[in-house]
């Protein structure tokens, strides 16, 4: 009876929310997701960010993915033919297909997706391991739990040594410390548009209530232009709807004619996913969301950095912190009030620190197949 109220539950929740429209189908009744194909390398992942960041380890090797949310998915079919949802853990025994090496992205923790990598002889590798300080509470509560987990893990790849005693803590073995691999995102825009002659400013990843604090501490000059982007598609309609009640006057990026997307209005209202990566070619000044409410943890500052831009931070970056540290001249905002000054007066451009080779995470996976060639 739980399971019927649960599955019932499930299906409304994946109808009257977009995010999960298709995702929560995918995972809890195998819709579109009954078949997963063979290959040696099984990533998985979780979203878009941690998608994009496995895309090089990818494309070495016969892989396939798997991950969780519908971003993310759509993510991976970019560059590989081979993608599902995880299924629900229930059908995994039934489900999951036999591979070599399984490498998992970040705190993708599922006991079962392991236990069937392990019941396949597969070498099973954790990589990009960090444990925030509010997780690390929580896991020791159920360190039992995930002692179950790390039993079957061969090897981890830790972001810090923080990182690396917590995980041991909870049993974690054959740790090294390899810094964050989304420091070496390959980066590149995809469209190229023309940089308008007024300072260009972007509020990227915006969360619920980060738009209205923002706005409420800035005021745009005359020879400037702002681009709001919301991290998550289904907030569209309610940012636009913000920016209506404000009073502001704006466009909507879905709504420009113009090829090279020219917004004649002040703002422009980033409504379309995939396309933040091309605005920051062209931007000056980016303040990035997510770090200026609690709760969140911050975003990847890597694609700022790469393309010249003054980089402005809250100061809730708690789940970033490693990456952040791989980028020099970051302007941290800590109280709103001084947001409009440093927008307006701040110049210095963040820059990446040298990035680290990823050659010793493909030998390792690479030893793992080559170990299991008779499977």
């Amino acid at each position: 009876m739980a399971f019927l109220f649960c599955a019932v539950f499930i299906l409304l929740l994946s109808f009257l929310k977009s995010k999960y429209k298709t995702s929560l189908k995918s995972r809890f009744f195998l819709y579109k997701n009954l078949h997963q194909e063979k290959a040696d390398v099984h990533f998985h992942a979780c979203s878009y960010g941690e998608v994009r960041s496995i895309k090089t380890l990818v494309l070495k090797f016969d892989s396939r993915i798997t991950t969780i949310t519908q971003t993310g998915f759509e993510c991976a079919k970019e560059f590989c033919k081979k993608v599902n949802y995880l299924a629900f853990e229930n059908f995994l025994p039934f489900w999951f297909k036999p591979c070599k090496v399984l490498v998992i992205f970040e705190a993708e923790y599922w006991l079962m997706l392991v236990f069937m990598a392990h019941i396949y002889k597969a070498k099973i590798i954790l990589l990009n391991a960090r444990i925030s300080d509010k997780s690390y509470r929580a896991y020791q509560r159920f360190s039992f739990f995930y002692k179950k987990i790390f039993y079957y893990i061969d090897e981890v790849f830790a972001q810090s040594d923080l990182d690396k005693a917590r995980l041991e803590s909870l049993g974690a073995k054959n740790v090294k410390i390899f810094k964050n691999i989304k420091a070496n995102l390959e980066i590149k825009n995809n469209k190229i548009y023309a940089k308008p002659k007024e300072k260009l400013i972007i509020f990227a990843s915006t969360h619920k209530d980060e738009e209205g604090l923002l706005l409420d501490h800035f005021k745009l000059e005359e020879n400037e232009k702002l681009i709001i982007a919301p991290r998550h598609p289904e907030r569209f309609k309610e940012v636009e709807n913000l920016l209506l009640n404000k009073g502001l006057e704006f466009e909507k990026f879905s709504s420009l004619k113009d090829e090279n997307k020219k917004f004649s209005k002040k703002i422009l209202l980033l409504d379309t996913l995939g396309e933040l990566v091309n605005f920051y070619a062209i931007s000056d000044v980016v303040v990035l969301g997510g770090s200026f409410i609690e709760g969140i943890g911050g975003h990847n500052p890597i694609e700022v950095a790469y393309f010249d831009n003054v980089l402005i931070s809250g100061k809730f970056i708690h789940n970033q912190k490693a990456l952040f540290e791989e980028v020099e001249n970051v302007y941290f905002c800590e109280n709103l009030k001084d947001l409009n000054d440093k927008i307006h007066y701040l110049n210095l451009k963040a820059k990446i620190s040298k990035k680290e080779n990823l050659d010793l995470i493909i030998q390792t996976i690479q030893k793992g197949i080559d170990a299991r060639k008779s499977l």
